[in-house]
């Protein structure tokens, strides 16, 4: 007679035991998204026990003074630094093109990022996902900034620029900015005016993304409100 194959209790309950929790005390699925996760938490920000979405917020201004950096490293290096004429009138402004290109980027390998954390974690919105909160002070300042209610004259250089640099070739970007945008968007993502809290509701990272965008763009419009009135 063959012995029997029918597995042991005791192996009924180590097959089906939940998977442990990680070290943030979310229950876990599966094997560990580690680079998912380095995204999603802001590149471990979103561990940081007090206020992690307020440390996802400064690393979104950190993101906002980047390209405007990598220009003045540019220049100093004797490449491009700021508009590149494109033939006849039309010119591309190199440091709004990488903020287009850094605004994307962020916006898409958040909603990845925050899909695969969401689902291991399981949990709608894991309070270690700040990567959000980054995309979304980006934004603020962003549109704040370079949708001015006036154009900068061109010729202004960077020596002009002031301790931001600059957000485009047209646009200053001054540390007043930056604390005004900080601001607004703490404010807005706390708030989640309509239709940010709707957004909640959306699937995945898409839901997790979607109303600090909202609050993004809320967030803007009072930048764009405090410039008209002199900030």
């Amino acid at each position: 007679m063959s012995a029997s194959t029918e597995p042991s209790p005791g192996d009924l309950a180590v097959s089906h035991a939940p998977s442990p929790p990680d070290e943030a005390g979310n229950p876990a699925v599966g094997p560990k998204p580690r680079f998912a996760l380095a995204i999603a938490s802001a590149c471990g920000l979103g561990y940081i026990p007090i206020a992690p979405g307020t440390f996802g917020s400064l690393a979104g201004l950190v993101l906002v003074l980047l390209p405007s950096f990598a220009a003045l490293v540019a220049r100093r290096m004797g490449g491009p630094f700021s508009e590149i004429v494109a033939g006849g009138d039309r010119t591309i402004d190199t440091i709004l093109s990488l903020q287009f290109l850094v605004a994307v980027a962020t916006a898409l390998v958040g909603v990845w990022s925050a899909s695969h954390a969401a689902r291991f974690w399981q949990r709608k919105d894991p309070q270690q996902v700040v990567i959000d909160e980054v995309s979304g002070q980006h934004l603020a300042v962003v549109l704040g900034v370079t949708l001015p209610l006036w154009r900068q004259p061109a010729q202004m250089i960077w020596e002009n620029a002031g301790i931001g640099g600059r957000l485009t070739f047209h646009s200053v970007l001054g540390w007043k900015y930056l604390v005004v945008g900080f601001i607004l968007f703490r404010v807005f993502d706390i708030w989640k005016p309509f239709p940010a809290r709707q957004a909640e509701s959306l699937p995945g990272g898409w839901g997790i993304m979607t109303d600090d965008w909202v609050a993004g763009v809320y967030a803007a419009v009072g930048l764009w409100i405090a410039r008209a009135a002199g900030l």
